[in-house]
């Protein structure tokens, strides 16, 4: 019998909530979205407070999956350079696109019948991304 690791557990669970596929693909679109309007946010209020961010999230991811740590720092990387490109105008996308991908996300919710996983355990915010991913990765064969 093999032991299921940690990540693949949060990402079952998570999934529970996440099984119909309007949902899902709202999910898709939402969640990339989200991590980078917050990461323009915080990056606003000072680029150190992203930074310190990300320092934390990486060593979340650090101890779940080296594939996902990889992905989420290439990840990053795009989202650094969408936050530089978008200069003056970053606070005002980012806290448009934030409202919006969470308008998006509570009515994928609503259409489920479930509340988001992070009421549950804050912890899933950062899973939120992973699960994301790991539809990417079964479709391409990687395996985390």
């Amino acid at each position: 019998m093999t032991d299921i690791r940690k990540v693949d557990t949060l990402i079952n669970h998570y999934g529970e909530s996440h099984q119909n596929s309007t949902n899902e693909l709202i999910h898709f679109i939402a969640i990339p979205l989200i991590t980078l309007s917050l990461s323009g946010l915080l990056y606003a209020i000072h680029p150190f407070v992203l930074y310190a961010f990300l320092a934390g999230s990486f060593i979340y991811y650090a101890r779940l999956s080296a594939v996902f740590l990889i992905t989420m720092l290439v990840w990053s990387a795009v989202m650094l350079w969408v936050i530089q490109a978008l200069g003056a105008q970053l606070v005002t996308v980012s806290v448009a696109v934030f409202v919006g991908a969470w308008i998006l996300q509570f009515i994928g919710h609503k259409l489920e019948g479930k509340k988001p996983s992070f009421f549950e355990d804050i912890q899933y915010l950062w899973v939120g991304p992973l699960f994301v991913l790991s539809k990417l990765f079964i479709k391409l064969g990687v395996k985390w």
